[in-house]
């Protein structure tokens, strides 16, 4: 997947969250897309520490005008879910991100031609490529649309 940003000084891709590594730039990059895929799985964190590091995340990506976050948490081995998941749907329910996200869809919920899924293409339109990882519903993500969005 290409990058969705662009360093403003020296023009190359970059991720969001990092320095530039062409050029070392840490100036907030320029979006190319409005919406960012973040795994949160990635590194083998504990709950705590990914709800540490989607903090991080959305108070990057609000300051960088991102509108939509595809989040990738997995879903866990044991079949009922795993422990990142659940802790970010317990935040998500109690209104933790509520400063910075303004409406979310568990991925279990958005399967194709579902309520959630039309609702949700309603609101972003341009989600429509994306969704198709949401066929049958995709448990092990979730889509969190940023404060601020139409």
């Amino acid at each position: 997947m290409a990058l969705p940003c662009e360093c403003p000084d020296c023009g190359n891709p970059r991720p969001l969250m990092h320095h530039c590594q062409h050029c070392g730039s840490e100036t907030l990059p320029v979006l190319l897309s409005d919406t960012i895929e973040l795994n949160l799985k990635r590194g083998g964190p504990s709950a705590e520490e990914a709800l540490d590091r989607l903090t991080h995340h959305l108070r990057r990506a609000s300051e960088a005008g991102v509108k939509v976050i595809l989040l990738i948490h997995g879903y866990g081995s044991s079949g009922e879910g795993g422990r990142i998941k659940w802790a970010l749907h317990d935040a998500l329910e109690n209104n933790y991100f509520s400063d910075r996200v303004d409406q979310y869809y568990f991925g279990e919920d958005v399967a194709y031609a579902s309520d959630a899924y039309h609702a949700l293409l309603r609101r972003r339109p341009s989600l429509k490529r994306h969704l198709k990882l949401f066929k049958e519903g995709n448990a092990g993500m979730t889509v969190l649309l940023l404060g601020g969005n139409s």
